[in-house]
């Protein structure tokens, strides 16, 4: 099969191949660690996730770097105000990130910098872009030069007749309206080097800015030219744009073959989610609201494709919910002992689906209509299971083709160990006093459990729980 990715740089889905035979490297913007991450971020992190497991899949060995920005000027204020250093400051927050990760599944990338270990790679950038002339001091910062990078707007399909000659903007927060140069080093300020902000330079002591720290790390740790380079849809101008102007002005290479985008997450109102607007939703808002985690992993990359925006509600949430309580149901289901024999053409059936799902994940990677050939399929299987026309050939196909779904999605055989053994417990004491007619203690485990979030259900199979909002 062939695997084509929509390529922000060209515009169209291109198919994929690494420079180097079965090896990808990939670079992804990570969070800016001023605050807890929202579930917009997350959405954007999923996606990597997903690109990653699938060029796995795929068969490729992947090299996956994501940074970790513990320095700009959100930091700095918010450390100034706190009165203590930025490296305190952004600890909790950073630790909060891996935290909300292994929460959701997220498998760990190889490499994960932090801007503040690696200014030693982004002065020696700077004072590259200064030799060749694309950079320049001004009142003790350093700008880039647009006028000096001919190929400036390429990635965001920029008219350069709009860039306005001369300007600067220095700070770290941008205005997607303001075309200017733009700051490479930034000159300290009062108060900086008290907080751990500020580094000595050849010119001048200070603090990098915000774009340069992608380029320095990303050829840190994956060379000159990358594989892929993703990011959320909101980094393409002007984030990604400065970073190409820098690497390949430096480097003289192109940064990266492949830029994927992923789309905003919307409010309840259809407003982008944004930390800096306030009113944000995080993962430990959803899981105090009663939502499963892996419902929410569900939601963020199955509900809607990556390059489209995805609007958070409670009937989004509950929905992904129940799908993960299908998927999860039906492959208990498969542990259970089949007949010996298929009673119809189920399996070759299953293997159908299971090539049309692997054709979606190669065409940019569309999960949603791959997970909506599993779901009619799961219909057609439970019903054969019911009539017990399920034989061998069968069953080892649908245990292979929930495998394929589980090594992108990660939700059907996934469950939290230590709160199913436990909620596995309470049923049996449950069942023990329903057996000796102790109605008033079965409906009181019950009504624990769903004070807890945990419905029961009664079905042929037994007894069955799900995750729902507490009371």
């Amino acid at each position: 099969m062939t695997l084509r990715l929509h390529n922000s740089l060209t515009g169209t889905k291109d198919v994929f191949e690494p420079l180097e035979d079965s090896h990808v490297r990939m670079y992804t913007c990570g969070p800016t660690v001023w605050n807890f991450a929202h579930i917009g971020n997350l959405r954007a992190f999923l996606f990597y996730d997903l690109l990653r497991r699938h060029l796995q899949v795929a068969g490729y060995r992947v090299t996956h770097v994501m940074n970790i920005t513990d320095i700009d000027d959100r930091i700095l204020d918010q450390a100034m105000h706190a009165g203590t250093t930025i490296a305190e400051y952004t600890k909790p927050y950073a630790e909060a990130f891996f935290e909300d990760m292994k929460m959701l599944r997220v498998r760990p990338a190889e490499h994960y910098p932090r801007a503040t270990e690696h200014i030693q790679e982004m002065i020696r950038m700077i004072s590259t872009l200064l030799e060749r002339g694309n950079a320049y001091v001004a009142d003790g910062d350093v700008y880039f030069r647009i006028a000096s990078f001919p190929h400036y707007g390429e990635l965001s399909h920029l008219d350069r007749e709009g860039l306005r000659a001369g300007a600067r903007v220095a700070a770290d927060k941008y205005d997607k309206e303001s075309v200017s140069d733009f700051a490479l080093w930034k000159k300290a300020q009062p108060g900086d080097e008290k907080i751990g902000a500020a580094w000595d330079a050849p010119f001048g002591k200070g603090r990098p800015g915000w774009h340069i720290e992608c380029s320095a790390m990303s050829k840190r740790y994956l060379g000159d030219t990358l594989d892929i380079h993703a990011g959320g849809v909101d980094l393409m101008f002007p984030h990604h744009e400065n970073e190409i102007a820098q690497s390949e002005a430096a480097n003289q290479r192109q940064l990266s073959r492949f830029w994927l985008h992923s789309e905003h997450l919307a409010d309840a109102t259809g407003e982008k989610m944004s930390k800096s607007a306030g009113g944000f939703t995080t993962l430990r808002d959803l899981i105090a609201a009663g939502h499963d985690p892996l419902a929410i992993r569900l939601f963020l990359i199955a509900n809607a494709h990556y390059r489209s925006r995805l609007r958070l509600s409670e009937e989004s949430l509950h929905a992904a919910g129940e799908q993960v309580r299908r998927l999860q149901d039906f492959a208990r289901r498969l542990k259970l002992p089949v007949a010996p024999k298929d009673g119809g053409r189920l399996a070759e059936r299953v293997a159908e689906v299971r090539h049309a799902y692997r054709e979606a994940l190669d065409d940019d990677l569309n999960l949603p209509q791959g997970l909506g050939h599993v779901f009619e399929l799961l219909r057609e299987a439970n019903a054969a299971l019911d009539s017990g026309e399920v034989g061998e050939a069968a069953a080892r196909e649908l245990l292979l083709l929930m495998a394929d779904v589980d090594a992108h999605a990660d939700v059907s055989a996934a469950q939290d160990t230590t709160l199913a053994a436990e909620v596995e417990q309470l049923i049996a004491q449950r069942e023990a006093a329903r057996k000796a007619r102790d109605f008033a203690a079965a409906d009181r485990i019950r009504d624990e459990l769903r004070d807890r979030g945990i419905a029961l259900e009664d079905s042929k199979e037994g007894v069955r729980w799900r995750r729902v909002a507490k009371v």
